[in-house]
């Protein structure tokens, strides 16, 4: 049984303060175009494989759809003037591949979609607002999915090439923060081989995640390499690309739990990092893979040695005790892969942490500390960016609006992750920065509008109606400084 192991020694400070961190450090809020904008059919954008997944029976808990979501498309004047007044300095937000290209295939720019998107960058500019753009946050267009199979054909590496490139020449002049891929994993896993995302795909699960997996990281480094070879110069920008990784914390003292709980974090990070840092994926994952893992070609290894990142994204929620199974005692085809199980209990019964809304979101602030030691030393201590953080609230309809705005528990979220962070910083890993999940409650994927991330509550039922809760106050007192001169004297 687990042990309570290994844990952050000293004991994390109590409270954070916006003088913990450097005075250049970006504090920004984060946000998915599927999940906010709404407008799914306007501006002539074309359909999404979300679009498209959506609407089809059970899919969705609430069997509720992105076609509206929170309305973004028509009211991101007063979702930006949101930003401006809690004071974050940075807004992460992605753009809609099917917005520039309706059909996702490069030959003609969608200019209502080009100017949706000037329309952001240029009002957040106005208010002092740095503009981070994630090209691919999981919408793929629909055209794609269908006409060549999407992440599963080869060629849509140079499709994404094409979409990268025409968002480089059309934003690249105010945009000088670029992240080519949201959490590639959950595309592969999710859509490719559990099939609970777009395009819900679990035919073949020992084979085609990989595949995908292969091709998103090829297509990444396509990306750089046409940032760096025809904009970076003019432009002044960086490119790098967003993983997430819940920390893994062996169960036990014993070898084959310890090797178990590396062997986790390497089919989290190490599928995506290693190919672009070491030219490869992780043993681990070939011995336990064998052919069903692709093989880069000698040409393909130093395209992307070459064309790797500028600085890394960190998308982190929460952690999990890691033990050794066997395969065939392990809870899906792809922990069978791993030999592992994902425990959430220590030895005495006490959980790892108390669980936010959704299941799988546990909060363990050191697990934080933790994930970015680890990408430190292992990656060549690149830049960071922690471009996702949060945790949600159930909307069930038994809580009022008030007792909603009144999110006392993800104040302390994100307080002692971001004591963690500041741990983090002191122990050498080089942050840049930190985002955080969400800016507005939203369409939650698979879990529809039954889950609430967001800093500002939306009222579903009254016209999508924005209240800031009390954890957006909090950050208003924390980025001014308020918080540092709580019991000083003047």
């Amino acid at each position: 049984m687990a042990q309570k192991l290994n844990l952050p020694s000293p004991a994390v400070p109590p409270n954070v303060y916006r003088s913990s961190f450097p005075s250049t450090f970006t504090f920004g809020v984060a946000t998915s175009a599927y999940q906010i904008e709404g407008g799914w059919n306007e501006g002539k954008k074309g359909p999404s494989i979300w679009d498209k997944f959506t609407h089809l029976e059970g899919k969705v808990l609430d069997a509720s759809n992105g076609d509206v979501a929170v309305d973004h498309y028509h009211r991101y004047k007063e979702d930006v003037e949101l930003i401006g007044t809690l004071g974050f300095s940075a807004y992460r937000f992605s753009i809609s591949w099917s917005r520039i290209f309706p059909d996702g295939l490069g030959t003609e720019v969608n200019e209502e979609g080009v100017a949706f998107y000037n329309n952001i960058i240029n009002s957040l500019l106005e208010k002092g607002i740095e503009p981070f753009v994630t090209l691919y946050h999981w919408d793929l267009p629909s055209h794609l999915q269908e006409s060549i199979g999407g992440w599963t054909n080869r060629k849509i590496v140079d499709y994404f090439g094409l979409y990268a490139d025409a968002c480089f020449a059309s934003f690249g002049d105010r945009v000088k923060h670029w992240i080519t891929l949201n959490e590639p994993l959950q595309t592969s896993v999710n859509g490719h081989c559990i099939g609970i995302f777009a395009p819900g795909r679990k035919e073949k699960p020992l084979v085609e995640p990989y595949l995908v997996s292969h091709h998103q990281v090829l297509a990444h480094a396509t990306a750089v390499s046409i940032y760096r070879s025809k904009y970076k110069e003019s432009q002044g920008g960086q490119i790098g690309l967003s993983v997430d990784c819940e920390w893994a914390e062996a169960n036990s003292e014993k070898m084959e739990d310890k090797v178990a709980a590396g062997r986790r974090i390497d089919f989290q990070l190490g599928w995506f990092l290693d190919p672009l840092f070491y030219g490869d994926y992780p043993a681990s994952m070939r011995q336990k893979l064998g052919d069903n893992l692709p093989t880069f070609t000698p040409e393909e290894k130093e395209f992307m040695l070459q064309n790797s990142w500028d600085f890394l994204g960190l998308n982190h929620y929460t952690s999990r005790l890691i033990a050794h199974v066997s395969n065939k005692e392990a809870e899906s085809d792809f922990y069978q892969a791993q030999e592992l199980e994902r425990i959430v209990e220590w030895e005495d019964g006490e959980p790892i942490g108390e669980r936010a809304a959704s299941d799988w979101l546990y909060i363990v602030p050191w697990g934080i500390r933790k994930t970015l030691n680890y990408i430190s030393k292992k990656y060549n201590h690149p830049p960071i960016f922690i471009t996702e953080n949060g945790m949600d609230d159930e909307d069930d309809g038994s809580a009022s609006m008030h007792e909603m705005l009144d999110d006392k528990r993800r104040v302390a979220y994100f307080k002692s992750y971001l004591a963690n962070v500041a741990e983090a910083i002191k122990d050498g890993v080089d942050i840049k920065g930190y985002f955080a999940w969400s800016l507005l409650d939203n369409f939650e994927w698979a879990q529809g509008f039954t889950k609430r991330f967001g800093l500002v509550y939306v009222d579903y039922k009254n016209g999508l109606t924005r209240h800031p809760k009390s954890s957006a106050y909090w950050f208003m007192k924390f980025l001014k400084g308020d918080e540092d001169n709580k019991g000083k004297k003047d």
